[in-house]
């Protein structure tokens, strides 16, 4: 007969209490977790994990004294072989961006279902990486999003220049640079913004706000 494999580790790290309570109940009756810890900061997390060692703890994004990124950070960083699974409410870029860039192995809505919340401990536990569908759809998006395009200081002289209808040569003049290089600024900037001639450079600036309209 196949034993039964012992329950997970857990601690809960939220600063509401009502919402730790929740969780306590949504949770302490599922037979293959064990909740051992809770914490009302992320400060209280970290020294938790370091005492306790669990197998995953479940934080909130934001907490007082140390937030949930902090503590994700610290807790990766540390001894333990502690997984970390975000559960919050805030599905924003640069909230998701920190926790994933923190180092959690998962990222959770705080609408996530009982079963979801299990599996998705679960499956942190394993190293898997646990994403909500909108923070995944939003982390997709991000990535296929085009990068921002980013002009030199001198790049941005000489685009201005030529939105004032300057040749060349008079941008050469106005700033104190050769020919040649305000032709070689010229390509640049085309490269960059994906265009062949100096008309569409002005546009796509204008409407890409790197170039200010006037």
């Amino acid at each position: 007969m196949t034993p039964t494999p012992a329950p997970l580790r857990i601690i809960l790290a939220d600063d509401h209490t009502v919402m730790r309570a929740g969780l306590v109940a949504l949770l302490g009756s599922e037979p293959t977790l064990d909740i051992v810890g809770e914490a009302s900061n992320g400060r209280e997390a970290v020294d938790l994990v370091g005492r306790l060692r669990p197998d995953v703890a479940l934080l909130d994004l934001r907490m007082p004294v140390l937030d949930g990124v902090g503590a994700t950070t610290e807790i990766v960083a540390g001894p333990a072989p502690t997984r970390v699974l975000i559960l919050t409410t805030y599905d924003t870029d640069a909230d998701i961006e920190r926790g994933v860039e923190a180092g959690a192995t998962g990222y959770l809505l705080k609408d996530a279902t009982r079963e979801q919340l299990v599996d998705a401990i679960h499956a942190a536990s394993r190293g898997e990486t646990v994403l909500a569908p909108r923070v995944a759809q939003r982390l997709v998006a991000k990535m296929r999003r085009p990068a921002p395009v980013a002009l030199t200081a001198r790049e941005s002289d000489v685009l201005e220049a030529v939105a004032d209808g300057l040749s060349n040569a008079e941008i050469g003049r106005r700033l104190f640079i050769g020919e040649a290089t305000v032709k070689t600024h010229l390509l640049r900037i085309f490269a960059k913004l994906d265009v062949n001639d100096r008309t569409h450079a002005v546009v796509v600036a204008l409407d890409t706000g790197l170039l200010k309209r006037r």
